[in-house]
């Protein structure tokens, strides 16, 4: 992992000590991206010959980002981005464009509802991306570093990542 990714990490940490708004960015971040990616599925460009959604174009820089900042923790993004990207293609081809913009509507709300309350209600502060905008591209590798932990990989990360102890948390 390079230095950058380590400084950028233990900044967007300080605003991400407390487990719960952990959860709900899981949440919200899951839900935005869906979201975000859900009406752009329905476009496609030719290239090469082939059909390639406008999601997959449009979001091929950030993968690419994410690669560069860490080799591993990206190989994770994009798999669930992935998964994300069928999910939202599948609901974009299987309702009705009224339905799809609802949804596309409800998952937007959601994740910045879970994302707003992760920070006001669990962590007491407002969110870093107002200090630091860059860190709306820093909380997929966030959560998918907290994975990583979890599941018993990259403990290099821990030590960055480790949660504030109980009682430091009821005092804030």
């Amino acid at each position: 992992m390079g230095g950058f990714f380590q400084r950028q990490l233990a900044v967007y940490v300080e605003y991400h000590r407390d487990p719960r708004n952990t959860a709900m960015h899981v949440i919200g971040i899951l839900l935005l991206f869906t979201g975000a990616v859900l009406p752009l599925t329905l476009v496609s460009v030719p290239i090469f010959g082939r059909e390639i959604s406008l999601a997959v174009i449009l979001a091929l820089p950030v993968l690419v980002y994410w690669l560069l900042l860490d080799v591993a923790l990206g190989l994770g993004i994009l798999a669930v981005a992935v998964l994300l990207f069928s999910v939202a293609t599948t609901i974009a081809h299987e309702t009705t464009t009224a339905a799809m913009w609802s949804i596309f509507g409800a998952l937007i709300v959601l994740g910045l509802a879970a994302q707003t309350i992760g920070h006001k209600v669990f962590e007491g502060r407002e969110a870093s991306l107002f200090t630091f905008p860059s860190h709306l591209f820093l909380g997929p590798m966030f959560v998918m570093a907290k994975l990583f932990i979890a599941l018993g990989f990259r403990r290099d990360l821990a030590a960055i990542l480790a949660p504030l102890p109980r009682n430091s948390l009821s005092t804030r």
